[in-house]
């Protein structure tokens, strides 16, 4: 089993390959999704481990990964002291300490939602700004009422006889 470690940044990623202890450079491939899938296709196998820090495209890098091997483990980056705290910084480096520590079992992940947590999450996210947008829509026209010298409304005013009466005034 092979253990491939991804430096991701917004632009590219960094791999190292490390196969029987040993961790070799493999190169850079562009963060686009045809450069990922001709990553994925041309250099993973069925068997292999890949290791990516959690960033703000790991979802989309994890759902593209994972039919061309075992398993993708997202790490924790403010857990992964061993990258934050080492004295020389390069992507080599780090995409290579991402790989050792997976396969020396000290790498601390992160949970994956699965697809329907992500709809579910993006269904409520939705919902809250509507539910701002109106209250906050509802608090503009009570403010113009008072401006106004309108008498308050208490929740009628949004009603049809409300709006009725308002056009009324």
């Amino acid at each position: 089993m092979r253990v491939i470690g991804l430096d991701i940044h917004r632009t590219f990623a960094q791999v190292a390959i490390l196969e029987d202890g040993k961790p070799q450079d493999h190169g850079r491939f562009n963060m686009d999704r045809e450069a990922v899938l001709g990553f994925a296709t041309k250099v993973l196998r069925r068997d292999d481990d890949v290791v990516v820090e959690a960033t703000g495209n790991t979802a989309a890098i994890v759902r593209l990964l994972l039919p061309y091997v075992h398993r993708v483990v997202i790490a924790n980056p403010l857990q992964v002291r061993a990258i934050a705290w080492a004295k020389v910084k390069t992507d080599k480096i780090d995409a290579a300490t991402l790989a050792r520590l997976h396969a020396a079992g000290f790498l601390p992940e992160v949970w994956m939602p699965t697809e329907e947590v992500e709809l579910q999450r993006r269904v409520i996210a939705e919902r809250t700004q509507l539910v701002s947008q109106m209250t906050r829509l509802k608090n503009r026209i009570q403010s113009i009422l008072h401006a106004n010298l309108l008498p308050r409304e208490t929740g009628r005013i949004y009603s049809a006889n409300g709006r009725t009466r308002l056009k009324l005034n």
